[in-house]
């Protein structure tokens, strides 16, 4: 049996908002130890990204996971539930 790692799979996936707008790409992932909940997506904005209205962490953007909608082609997420 072959062993896939969803760092291999998320790593570097790109962000976009409902409406478009590329975010930029997934760096990480912050999770809660206890209960192994997925808290945020940790995410290497896009120059032109305005981030000023987002939770930081040093150079990433922090979005909370229950604003992500969709993950396939790009991870999908709601700016409005995403804002600080």
């Amino acid at each position: 049996m072959s062993k896939v790692f969803a760092r291999n799979l998320l790593f570097n996936k790109q962000v976009m908002a409902t409406d478009g707008t590329e975010i930029g790409a997934l760096s990480n992932i912050v999770i809660e130890i206890k209960g192994g909940n997925i808290i945020d997506l940790m995410i290497t904005p896009n120059p032109n990204f305005d981030a000023s209205r987002y939770k930081k962490a040093d150079n990433y953007i922090l979005m909370p996971f229950n604003s992500v909608s969709a993950i396939k082609d790009y991870i999908i997420v709601d700016k409005l539930k995403a804002r600080a």
